[in-house]
């Protein structure tokens, strides 16, 4: 086979290798063969690298496709590519002045890099802005003024009619505009890292959903119409002028003030159009608009300024001044063309005033050429609209950028013919066997029937099932067909005739079938798999093989406990979503929600086989797999109720969605995830579920009565109607009820229960309101209003459990029950006055009753004041805002001293009780700092140095509130943080099947196969999260458990990231709409719950720090007691590997946990030397992590190793890399209590230096590695022989010795690749050392006998 010799240059390194590939090879895999075999080029993650084709011209450089192969780009020998990383910055300036510099992909066009820029600034609707080139000289003459500046095309010189330029200029028009190519690389257009570009609105389509919710986009939007008003671009009135001039000096300068805002103050050049600068009087006028305005925020008056540009005419559109021909006259005239999102316009070249209006519907073609322009309206003109410009591209583009907006937003409608003739229509049909399809459109127009004798040869061709029977004869009468779901193989009356269709599927609708045949498939596919078990190697009893199953089941049970919640939320959204009439079905959203059930239910899949080859007896494994099957049967049947068109009642749609909801439930059961609590959870739901649905059936009963007294038979159609409607809600909402029942503790079910109340909700106000519209008889309506009244407490009470009723909180909230028992209890204590028995037992309740407001108080406050001091930080900058929050820090303190006095009055314990007012005092003394420091800031609001001394005092008092309530508010804290480690694995669990289930649909592999390698890298994450966890739940107090859940959390943080970046990436090229959908959907929910878990944990390190050394102490022993447990089983001979574990695996995890237990070990030996508190736990935790880690690795090599001597030796150091680690724990802990002490520094440097070499020994037992060095000496002693200066004789010829050398170089040559291509094998390297130390000696020995002859020939 040809080979391909290429040179790749490493820039990087500055490094040029010369390598062979197989022509057909893709780019991803060559990328992937350079890492592999020159070592410079393995630096930072694979997916930010990639190869370049360099040209002379910086322009002409090509970006290879990771999908293309070396061949498609007619590469030749010795061509140079460049392994390059792909990132480069991008300074992207603003419209209000700000810079940004940006890291975007280089080989990516400038519209995928839109998406990526406006994510990183805040804006979602990225396809309607662009990017512009500026002109430098420009910028620097208009540095002061941070508008749009004026943004001209570098062209070539070309004779240009002056008339048109001057008039260009005064009009603003949008010709000069140097756009960016969006279908173009930054590379291909000359854009290099340091030019500045600017992101300007191009498209204006959805800037009237932008309000004060939206900071971002409201302010550029702001500015962009600011400086349009101000250049003229937007005509104005000098009232309008002076209106917006008043807005723009609220947003300025805040309130008017009488004293500051006076005649003069105002640069009017800044504020008003210039034609309007030098009217009299004009900036009192201002003023008075400025007044309006007092009390209004800084965002609210964006809001209402761009609120009113947007009334102007001239908002939105684009102007492009053309030429056209005079009516009447060969003579071309100046005139304004403008586009908008939903017309084009033809205006006054002088005033902007427009003189047609042309809509977008209307257009029916265009054409350009380099000087024309012209429209083609189809059948809504008689002649095309041609004008004379330059522009004509640039008009194109904004037409057609504005009609690819519609589209992706608008809903697909049903076809309504060709070139828009309603009257025809489509049929469309499956043939069997081969799911062709026939599309066929029929006239509906009406002939004349043809009655004639058939009785003539016919020609008759077999359909797809074969040959049918006919006969001839004679056609009477006229004869109607009618297609639905088949097609005629036979005759078929004349096409003239009527024809009747049935079975038409508009574009969502076959979408929707498409999707639910594709998950039919799919669950056929589940089904057979969740026959077996999955296949386990037999494990060992050390505490590592029994923890990776502990871990592996809890995984496994949290992934799919997650899975069924989800796939019951679907399954009760497209109860919803179906609810309605046919038409009205949202066919996309359903798919969506099918697309989360079949993306799903293969990951359940091996969840659930791994778990049923987890379980301690066959039994309960075989159960779970029949539940699991179950399940599927369920959803088989749930799908095919959902099929658009069906001919099923929707009853059986609620049954099947039922059904789902008692097999899901069974899963839970079998698994172990649902208690006594939980299933009682679920029997109350259901009851309240059925209570609404008896109120709302006697409602029914009432509204049919009133129909009875109805005379009209349509107003009883209508009573009868809307009491159909509420019993189908209802059947709905109970349908819902069933589904979620086993997973309501899902946020996703949750809503989807919340919205079925609020239709039945609303259906019960519709009869109502229907019923007094028809009805007059008062006895009636009181029976309708008291059966409505009815069903509404029996919703209400379901709304609260819903709220309520999750398994963390089924209760009513602490303070109100708290509240609720002192008022009852002091009722009863009076009312049993005299009975002093009772009057005691009342006295405990309340006095328990009364702690427990206390401590809800306390906690409320605490929470009040870490939210206010965030907030404050925030806000530096606006004193106004942080003498806000002060002010209500001050409220909350207040609150917690009192709380806390409270609690000091109830202790027994006087040490305590001392300790207590304590912690109040030091509260106290911090809150009167910090009041003082607020009242010096409002004194100065704009003195940096006041805010700099709020803020310090804030923070003395946020520390002061954490000491006063750290042990309550810990376990408040790590309460949280376990609510939002959960959500946030259950998240990514969704997140990561729907990034599977955009596999087959997204265009962009490269995209994908990023996405799918960070989901790999967040998965990784995921047991770690749920074993600390489940660590704070066994063990809540424990500081080790609590930080191993802040620890497992804070490391997910970033994975988490980099997958949502990802997914918000990939949406756009994914071509599915339902899977586009649910990923973007996913993802979202994704980020919101890692902003939650952030949150959470930085508030959980805060209260929990200070104990990182000690936990790392606990840490580093419960390694050792492990390192022990291994040592025994292999004595035993008990040690086996881990599933997925390899020799070759373990061993370079050996090696790289190592470097990071040095790195770690650095860290914290520096960290302590600086007698850094903070840094040094920090360090701390690192390093145990690493030891932990570490420790696996070791288990790993024991394991996948026979030799009884390398498993002892490799655990005997394992153990004393640990020994030396406490000591160096332990001295660290020393330097910080006592900093002067003077031998710190060395005492640390000689712990560090025993640590790394107990690591260094720890590798040196890897298996594999004591060959090597044997072989290093080996090849270091016959070395030696040369410096002797002796040489054997030997009686061979010169000629036979020098074929003995030739042999033994190549036998050499060979053995040095074997070495090479053995690295990562550690069996393997061992054999290929001992062959290379062979060769070498072979080679050493022909060479001594070659030198020994050419010495005694000279001798001669």
């Amino acid at each position: 086979m040809a080979t391909l010799s290429l040179r790749i240059s490493i820039v990087d390194k500055n490094v040029t290798k010369t390598m062979q590939f197989d022509p057909t090879t893709s780019i991803y895999d060559a990328c992937k063969i350079i890492r592999d075999k020159i070592s410079e080029a393995n630096q930072g993650q694979p997916n930010e690298y990639g190869l370049f084709l360099a040209d002379e011209d910086v322009k002409q450089g090509v970006w290879l496709e990771s999908g293309r192969s070396l061949e498609y780009y007619i590469l030749r020998n010795g061509d140079l590519l460049e392994y390059r990383k792909k990132l480069r910055t991008l300074r992207v300036r603003m419209l209000d002045g700000t810079l940004k510099t940006l890291l975007v992909d280089d080989s990516q066009p400038v519209a995928n890099l839109m998406v990526v820029i406006c994510t990183k600034i805040g804006i979602t609707n990225h396809d309607e802005y662009s990017l512009v080139r500026e002109n430098q000289e420009e910028e620097l003459e208009n540095k002061q003024n941070f508008g749009t500046l004026t943004l001209k095309r570098k062209k070539e010189e070309k004779e240009r009619d002056a008339k048109m330029d001057q008039l260009r200029k005064k009009l603003k028009t949008d010709d000069e505009v140097n756009w960016i190519d969006p279908s173009k690389t930054l590379r291909e257009q000359g854009i290099d890292e340091s030019e500045t570009v600017l992101l300007r609105r191009k498209f204006f389509f959805s800037d009237q959903n932008i309000d004060s919710r939206d900071p971002v986009q409201l302010n550029l939007l702001y500015v962009q119409a600011r400086d349009a008003i101000l250049d003229g671009t937007h005509p104005v009135t000098l009232d309008k002028a002076c209106e917006f001039a008043g807005i723009q000096c609220h947003i300025q300068f805040g309130d008017h003030n009488e004293n500051k805002h006076r005649t003069g103050f105002l640069d009017l050049k800044e504020f008003l159009p210039q034609s309007y600068v030098k009217v009299k009087t004009v900036e009192k006028k201002v003023f008075s608009e400025h007044k309006k305005h007092v009390g209004l925020s800084e965002l609210d008056a964006k809001v209402i300024y761009t609120k009113t540009a947007r009334s102007l005419k001239t908002y939105g559109v684009t102007f492009f001044l053309v030429k056209e021909k005079m009516k009447g006259k060969n003579k071309l005239v100046p005139r304004l063309l403008g586009v908008t999102k939903e017309s084009v316009l033809r205006l006054d070249e002088k005033t902007k005033e427009i003189l047609k209006t042309w809509p977008l519907t209307t257009v029916r073609r265009w054409g350009a050429s380099p000087n024309t322009f012209t429209l083609d309206f189809g059948d809504y003109s008689d002649q095309y609209y041609s004008v004379q410009t330059t522009e004509a591209e640039q008009i194109v583009q904004l037409i057609a950028g504005y009609i690819d907006i519609i589209l992706k937003k608008k809903k697909s409608k049903d076809h309504f013919g060709i070139e828009g003739d309603e009257g025809s229509t489509m049929v469309e049909d499956s043939v069997s066997p081969l799911k062709a399809t026939i599309l066929q459109h029929e006239t509906s127009k009406i002939g004349k029937v043809n009655t004639e004798s058939l009785a003539k040869p016919a020609i008759m061709r077999a359909g797809g099932d074969g040959a049918r029977p006919y006969g001839t004869g004679h056609m009477g009468g006229a004869q109607y067909t009618t297609v639905s779901g088949q097609a005629n193989l036979a005759h078929a009356p004349p096409m003239v005739q009527q024809t009747k269709v049935t079975s038409v599927l508009s574009e969502p609708q076959r979408a929707l079938l498409s999707t639910i045949t594709a998950g039919q498939d799919v669950i056929i596919t589940v089904e057979e798999e969740l026959r077996t078990k999955a296949q386990i190697p037999e494990l060992g009893s050390d505490p590592a093989s029994l923890k990776w199953k502990e871990t592996t089941l809890d995984t496994n049970k949290q992934s799919v406990s997650s899975q069924i919640a989800a796939m019951n939320a679907a399954t009760a959204q497209v109860v919803t979503l179906t609810s309605g009439p046919p038409e009205d079905v949202d066919h996309t959203m359903v798919g969506a929600a099918i697309s989360t059930i079949t993306t799903n239910l293969p990951e359940m899949t091996r969840g659930v086989r791994m778990i049923a080859a987890l379980m301690e007896d066959d039994t309960s494994g075989d159960k779970l797999l029949d539940a699991a099957r179950k399940l599927c049967s369920a959803f088989s049947d749930l799908l095919k109720a959902a099929e658009p068109e069906t001919k099923e009642p929707r009853q059986n749609l609620l049954n099947a969605a039922s059904r789902v909801g008692e097999a899901s439930h069974q899963v839970l059961t079998t698994i172990g995830d649902e208690d006594e609590s939980s299933r009682e959870l679920q029997d109350i739901l259901l009851g309240l579920a059925k209570a609404v649905a008896n109120t709302t059936a006697a409602l029914v009963l009432k509204a049919k009565n009133i129909a009875a007294t109805c005379d009209d038979q349509a107003t009883q159609n209508k009573v009868i109607g809307a009491a159909t409607q509420c019993a189908l809600a209802t059947s709905q909402l109970v349908a819902c009820a069933k589904v979620v029942a086993p997973t309501l503790h899902s946020p996703a079910c949750q809503q989807q229960l919340m919205a079925a109340v609020r239709e039945v909700a609303r259906a019960v106000e519709g009869l109502v309101t229907i019923c007094n519209e028809s009805c007059t008889d008062e006895h009636l309506l009181r029976e309708l209003s008291q059966a409505a009244s009815d069903v509404t407490r029996t919703l209400n009470e379901l709304l609260n459990h819903i709220k309520m009723g999750t398994r963390e909180k089924a209760r009513e909230s602490i303070q109100e029950g708290a509240v609720e028992t002192i008022l009852v209890a002091t009722d009863r204590l009076f009312a049993s006055t005299g009975d002093a028995a009772e009057m005691v037992r009342q006295a405990r309740v309340l006095g328990q009753a009364t702690a427990q407001l206390i401590q809800a108080i306390k906690e409320g406050a605490v929470e009040t004041i870490l939210v206010a001091t965030d907030r404050l930080f925030a806000s530096t900058g606006d004193a106004a805002e942080m003498v806000r929050q002060a002010r209500v820090l001050g409220q909350a303190t207040a609150q917690l001293i009192q709380a806390i006095k409270g609690e000091a009055e109830k202790q027994p314990d006087s040490e305590l009780q001392r300790r207590l007012l304590a912690a109040a005092k030091t509260l106290a003394d911090a809150t009167a700092r910090m009041v003082e420091a607020a009242r010096l800031c409002a004194s100065s609001p704009h003195d940096a140095h006041k805010q700099n001394q709020l803020r310090q005092a804030v923070e003395e008092l946020r520390a002061a509130t954490t000491a006063a309530a750290t042990p309550a508010l810990r376990r408040k804290l790590v309460t949280r943080l376990e609510s939002a480690a959960k959500q946030a694995a259950s998240t990514a669990t969704q997140c990561i099947a729907a990034a599977q289930g955009a596999t087959h649909h997204n265009t962009n592999k490269t995209s994908q196969e990023e996405l799918m390698s960070d989901c790999k890298i967040m998965a990784d994450h995921i047991p770690n999260l749920v074993e600390g966890v489940k660590g704070t739940l066994s063990n809540p107090e424990n500081p080790t458990a609590q930080l191993n859940l802040i620890n497992s959390s804070e490391q997910f943080l970033q994975p988490g990231a980099r997958v949502v970046q990802s997914a918000r990436a990939v949406v756009p090229t994914v071509a599915d709409q339902s899977s586009a959908v649910q990923l973007n959907h996913s993802s979202q929910q994704l980020g919101t719950a890692l902003g939650d878990l952030r949150s959470a944990v930085n508030r959980a390190r805060e209260a929990c720090g200070g104990l990182e050394l000690d936990s790392a102490a606990d840490l580093i022993r419960s390694l050792k007691l492990e390192l022990e447990a291994f040592h025994r089983a292999a004595e035993r001979a008990q040690l086996r590997p881990l599933p997925g574990e390899t020799a070759e695996s373990t061993s370079l995890q050996l090696g790289s946990t190592s470097k990071n237990v040095g790195f770690a070990m650095a860290q914290l030996l520096s960290a302590a030397a600086q007698g850094n508190e903070n840094y040094t736990g920090i360090a701390a935790r690192n390093t145990s992590t690493s030891l932990k880690d570490l420790t696996k690795a070791v288990r790993g090599v024991a394991a996948t190793t026979n030799n009884r001597d390398t498993q002892t030796r490799i655990i005997n150091s394992a153990d004393a890399v640990m020994d030396r680690s406490l000591i160096l724990i332990e001295e660290a802990w020393e330097a910080l209590q006592n900093p002067d002490r003077p031998n710190n520094a060395q005492n640390l440097a000689q712990v560090a230096k025993d640590v790394s070499q107990a690591l260094n020994k720890c590798v040196g037992c890897l298996p594999g590695q004591k060959d090597v060095d044997e072989s290093i000496n080996s090849i270091s002693d016959a070395s030696q022989i040369l410096a002797t200066g002796e040489f054997p004789h030997t009686n061979k010829s010169y000629g036979q010795l020098q074929q003995e050398l030739n042999s033994a170089a190549a036998h050499l040559n060979d053995a040095s690749s074997d070495v090479v291509s053995s690295v990562r094998s550690p069996t393997q390297l061992a054999t290929t050392s001992r062959n290379f130390s062979s060769a070498f000696g072979d080679l050493m020995g022909v060479s001594m006998e070659m030198a020994g002859q050419t010495k005694v020939g000279s001798a001669f």
